[in-house]
Formats: structure tokens, sequence, C-alpha cells
């Protein structure tokens, strides 16, 4: 839930940032506790920038990462539920603009925030310095090529699977790094691929169970999802 206004500060001074006019600033109300994001307002620009041009190939970029989704709240609120081990490292992957990171900074946990977008990734710096946090890491990550020393505890995940062809690298990379004993907290909107998410995550040997979740704006409309928590067979 949230409410949004313009916010005068900037996440950096990239030719990128500087190009994208005035950002929102949510305040967004997780479990009775707030948290800051701000995003770009006029996203529609980003696509069209020269340095998207030089990263990515024409009419290849979407730049997903811009909303602030329900299944990102949905994550959100089950973060700040779970009972976790003070100062245990967890992974955010796909961040974008990196809410679920940020509540689970404010939870104790050593976090890292990760996308393959390097633009993702400075907004998801600038939102955890708005929040007060400074103690954490940024990867750019590829997730069919990630760094062999990645092993953490605890994996974070929200609306991955938007796309058939993510299922097979996303499952891989939390096969990759997720450490045994460890738990992965995935939320989906229930998107079509979630059927081959489940079926990919049995082959691979996971654990998992599913839970109805919902989130939305206060006001607004009220989003259903599922809340999947994934461990490794040991």
């Amino acid at each position: 839930m949230s409410t949004a206004d313009k916010a005068p500060t900037r996440p950096g001074k990239g030719n990128l940032v500087e190009a994208l006019g005035p950002l929102v600033r949510e305040r967004v109300i997780v479990e009775e506790r707030e948290f800051l994001i701000e995003r770009p307002d006029e996203a529609h620009r980003i696509p069209n920038h020269s340095s998207v041009r030089t990263d990515f190939a024409e009419g290849e970029y979407i730049p997903y990462w811009t909303d602030l989704w329900p299944a990102a709240r949905m994550l959100a609120k089950a973060v700040l539920r779970e009972p976790w081990p003070a100062g245990a490292e967890a992974l955010e992957i796909g961040c974008g603009l990196a809410l679920p990171g940020v509540v689970a900074l404010a939870c104790g946990l050593r976090v890292t925030f990760s996308d393959y977008d390097t633009n993702a990734l400075e907004f998801a710096t600038h939102n955890a310095r708005i929040n007060g946090f400074d103690d954490f890491r940024v990867l750019r990550l590829d997730w069919n090529a990630p760094p062999d020393d990645l092993r953490v505890p605890i994996v974070l995940g929200s609306d991955l699977v938007y796309e058939l062809m993510s299922v097979r690298p996303l499952v891989g990379l939390i096969k990759r790094v997720l450490l045994p004993d460890g738990l992965c907290l995935l939320t989906d909107q229930d998107r079509v691929p979630s059927h081959a998410l489940r079926e990919r995550l049995r082959e691979e040997g996971f654990e998992f169970t599913a839970q109805v979740v919902r989130a939305g704006q206060p006001g607004g409309l009220r989003y259903k999802g599922t809340l999947y928590r994934i461990r490794k067979v040991v």
C-alpha cells in the first residue's frame, strides 16, 4: 500500500537519470511500517535513451523495473513477517526498485541487491539510502552466469516469471546460489508461466509450498498472488 508525491531528489547524476524528468516518491506501508520508494515518473523515455541503446539491441529493452509491482508488495509483507536470524545474508534477484530488499535491511539482514540492469541497481541503491541504510551491496547479475562464489542462505524475488523463457534460468540460479537448508521466498502474480515454475522446481528436486497472498494500494485495487517458500532437499 502506498501514497505517491513528487520527490525533489535524484538517485544520481548519470546521463540516463538526468533525462528522466521528475521522480515519484511513494510512501509504502508494509504491515504498518512506512518505507520510501522512488521511481521514474516518465519511464517511457528510457528505451530511447542513448545509454540504453548502447547496452541493448533495438526493441529488446523493456524497463519493467520502473514500476512497483504488486508482487513486490506481497514479498515485502512476507519478508517483514519472517523470523530471520540476525545478520543473515540475503540476495534479492531482479531487485528493480528494491522494496523487498529494503524491508529485509530493516529486518536486520545483510542484503545484496542484484539485477541485470545497472539502472535498476542505481535506483535500488538510492532507495536503500533514503530509508537510512548504507550497509548493503549491489551486483549486476546474469542468471545464466552467476559468480562462482555466490552462495547465500536467503534468496528473495518477486514477479520474475512473467515470461516462460525466464523459468529455467531462474530455477537454475536458485539451485546454484541457495545454500543447503536455505530459504527462497518468491512471489508471483499468478502469471501464465507459474505452472512451468512449479514443474521446474519439482524437476530440480526442490521442496516448496505455495500460499495465496494479496497486496495493493490504499483506496485502489488489491491483487492476488502466490508466495512460494522454496527449500533445497538436503
